[in-house]
């Protein structure tokens, strides 16, 4: 069992919820090795954290467990789950934080609220019901000091799977968001992710482009073509990012603000 744990979590980096998670996990296992992923996720933004999941878990080794807390129905009865695929562990409240990851070829339509999906076979999920794994006495509105990171932490020393709670089949997910294409054969995205220097990620893939040269609409702007590189282009430009979606970016500037953008806002793509 990979001893590498990953954090992320909406806690932010202001109060100590993220120290006093790791400080438990250290209890437990002092050999753990803590990634912090982000702790800059929106406030209950579920949507969020599934995506930046979605972009940083394939880089790790092989076997290791990735702690992801943005948890609007804490002290509920949401289940709170961990999950196995074939490289990784997941442990999460089961609220479609994990949605990405149950379907790593995106389906065609978006649904903003998880419904149930079955479990395909080569993944695994339990339900933490065992509460010899939690820390006592559990409180209401930290599943994530007194739930998870005992939990994730016993994981890292080899815990048996089995012994943490029941075996599950179905977890809420929502269905990522894939572009369409229109009758007039244009390619429809939407904005699904803003970083930090205001880039506007979609949902396009490099795959979903035509090879032909392309016009980019987006906020009532237009783009011609693809440029190589954030340096190159035109003030506003657009590029195909690191985790191989296409992104609108502002040449030293932010995107996001020069087109006052949100996540949803549409895109078009069309041929020129």
């Amino acid at each position: 069992m990979s001893s590498i744990i990953t954090l992320i979590t909406d806690f932010g980096l202001a109060d100590p919820y993220v120290g006093v998670m790791k400080g438990v996990m250290l209890g437990i296992n002092p050999q753990a090795v803590i990634v912090d992923i982000s702790h800059a996720i929106e406030p209950q933004n579920i949507h969020q954290a599934a995506f930046v999941l979605s972009t940083a878990y394939h880089f790790f080794p092989q076997g290791a467990i990735h702690v992801v807390i943005v948890d609007p129905g804490v002290g509920s009865r949401r289940r709170a789950i961990i999950l196995k695929t074939p490289s990784a562990y997941f442990v999460a409240p089961d609220n479609g934080i994990l949605s990405y990851v149950l379907s790593p070829a995106p389906v065609a339509s978006f649904g903003p609220e998880p419904g149930e999906r079955e479990l395909s076979p080569e993944l695994q999920a339990i339900a933490i019901t065992n509460p010899r794994f939690w820390r006592h006495p559990v409180s209401s509105t930290f599943h994530g000091r007194d739930i998870f990171a005992p939990v994730a932490a016993s994981l890292s020393l080899g815990t048996p799977l089995h012994e943490f709670g029941e075996v599950v089949h179905f977890l809420l997910a929502f269905s990522p968001p894939r572009p369409s294409v229109d009758a007039a054969g244009a390619i429809i995205g939407h904005i699904i992710h803003i970083d930090r220097f205001g880039n506007l990620i979609t949902d396009v893939g490099d795959n979903d482009l035509p090879q032909d040269d392309i016009l980019i609409e987006v906020c009532d702007r237009r783009i011609k073509g693809l440029s190589p590189s954030y340096a190159e282009g035109e003030e506003l430009l657009a590029l195909i990012g690191s985790d191989g979606n296409l992104e609108i970016a502002a040449k030293n500037k932010s995107a996001a603000e020069m087109l006052k953008a949100r996540i949803g806002d549409e895109i078009r793509i069309k041929r020129r």
